[in-house]
């Protein structure tokens, strides 16, 4: 599984998520499209460099629809500024990727996109919430920590290049919260 949530080969960790404190992005989140696809696989390769998905690779994540989940954030300009998804199975749902545009970034965006995500978790009755993340990348794990994720485990050497650790961190899911 391809796990992204921010640059996986900057050394301090890339594109910062923001935790959404006190801002009100004015974005408006949708369901992926195949429209989005091509914008989608840009976007990857300026975030994400070595590991970038490309279009044929998000054509397969849109065709695994309804196990996996896909959010596009919106500007009003009708610019991207960010995606995010999740892969449903059974109890448990998988962060596979929450990116957000460089021009985008540091206006809440991240958390944004991550509470929908969590949202649409709960809403599909996942008792957790797991993502990987690299462990240098203070950014997001700052994001990850504010919304609740705790470290389980820890991936040694899993980013390469570079033998970045990466960070498998989990969101229990309280009963009822639907």
């Amino acid at each position: 599984m391809t796990v992204a949530t921010t640059d996986p080969t900057a050394p301090t960790g890339g594109p910062e998520p923001s935790d959404g404190a006190g801002m009100s992005p004015d974005v408006r989140l949708r369901d992926l499209e195949w429209t989005d696809l091509a914008r989608l696989a840009e976007l990857e390769q300026e975030l994400f460099a070595d590991d970038a998905w490309s279009e044929a690779t998000w054509w397969s994540e849109l065709a695994a629809r309804p196990r996996r989940d896909y959010v596009v954030a919106v500007s009003a300009d009708g610019s991207t500024a960010g995606y995010a998804g999740l892969d449903v199975s059974g109890d448990v749902a998988d962060v596979m990727t929450v990116a957000t545009a460089p021009a985008a970034q540091g206006r809440g965006i991240g958390r944004l996109l991550l509470d929908e995500l969590v949202r649409r978790a709960v809403a599909r009755g996942v008792e957790a919430v797991l993502l990987e993340v690299r462990a240098d990348n203070d950014a997001a794990r700052r994001l990850y920590d504010r919304a609740g994720f705790e470290v389980i485990s820890v991936r040694r050497r899993y980013y390469q290049p570079g033998d970045v650790d990466a960070l498998v961190m989990r969101l229990l899911v309280p009963k009822g919260d639907a």
